[in-house]
């Protein structure tokens, strides 16, 4: 194994310490690993607050600041944080109307989400909303989830109900936005590489060198089958095709559409796939009203892919081309 860490137990709080240093418009509590706006609490906005382990960066902390998240609790890699921090990022962005959780649907994720809630509940008052994302159509039921995975769909809601929380909308309004994103919205990723978690030293998986694994989850779950090496042609069309039977999209549709990484996969490789995405949707009749094309949701250093394609309508066109500023996406500011 070979990256640039120190002590691998410690990664978590070093990566930290950089984004401190790096992005001091930020708070960083450290003893809650915790990333959370400079200017937080808002008095009378909604405050949105997400989280999971860490390993998928820029996946949440990246995405704290204007126009999307007001906190980001970060778990050790791959493992979701305890109600602890959770808590304590509630109240510490509460501004007096509320704060939404937005939750990937992981069972450790979900089940501590859900007593943080509760123990704000009781202990302060404070109005908790949750959605929880399910846009995996990869498979059923996975190794870490009852139900669906939440994957690229995390990062479009967390933009869009952001942006709704900065309009001054109040917790029901930016809580229904956000469910409509996960139910307009669908994933599917492939693996042509594992990825190797610190604390273990070795890949998470055996995939040999002539094979790819469609359908895989962010932390290395198998996916619908394993594969012989294909063209980024036919590859994308097992990603998209799925994705479009599924809710359905229909011809006429427009979608915001993202090109994810999954950590290992260059720019140049990525854009290759959002062309046969395109040219894929093109001959639906959808078009791509919005693009996102980079690493937003990884898995370590894991190579691969992931498209996410959400039904676009006029207000979350709106919500989406609001300014945004953060570390990961910036525009409009």
């Amino acid at each position: 194994m070979k990256k640039f860490i120190n002590d691998p137990g410690d990664v978590v709080a070093d990566a930290l310490l950089g984004v401190a240093a790096a992005h001091p418009q930020l708070r960083v509590d450290h003893d809650h690993k915790i990333i959370l706006r400079g200017d937080s609490p808002r008095p009378g906005k909604v405050g949105i607050i997400s989280g999971g382990g860490s390993g998928h960066e820029p996946l949440h902390g990246g995405f704290v600041g204007v126009g999307m998240l007001d906190a980001a609790c970060a778990g050790e890699v791959f493992t979701s944080p305890v109600p602890e921090p959770i808590l304590t990022a509630t109240k510490l962005v509460d501004g007096g109307a509320g704060v939404l959780h937005v939750v990937k649907n992981y069972t450790g994720d979900v089940m501590n989400f859900e007593m943080a809630a509760e123990l704000a509940a009781a202990e302060t008052g404070v109005d908790v909303a949750s959605v929880v994302t399910d846009d995996d159509v990869a498979v059923q039921d996975s190794t870490w989830t009852a139900g669906r995975r939440g994957v690229g769909v995390t990062v479009l809601l967390e933009k869009i109900a952001g942006a709704a929380a900065e309009e001054g909308r109040s917790l029901t309004e930016v809580a229904d936005v956000a469910r409509r994103v996960n139910e307009q919205g669908r994933s599917m990723g492939v693996a042509l590489t594992s990825c190797t978690v610190p604390a273990a030293g070795r890949p998470t998986f055996d995939l040999g060198p002539d094979d790819f694994e469609l359908g895989v989850g962010i932390h290395g779950e198998p996916g619908r089958e394993r594969r012989p090496m294909a063209s980024a042609a036919e590859i994308a069309e097992m990603m998209v095709e799925p994705i479009l039977a599924d809710l359905p999209f229909r011809t006429g549709d427009a979608v915001i559409a993202l090109v994810n990484g999954l950590g290992g996969t260059p720019l140049l490789e990525l854009y290759i796939m959002f062309h046969e995405v395109d040219r894929i949707l093109s001959a639906h009749g959808i078009s791509i009203a919005r693009s996102l094309v980079g690493n937003f949701i990884t898995s370590l250093d894991m190579a691969g892919s992931s498209v996410t394609l959400l039904k676009a309508d006029a207000e979350f066109l709106k919500l989406w081309d609001a300014p945004v500023n953060t570390p990961a996406l910036r525009w409009g500011v």
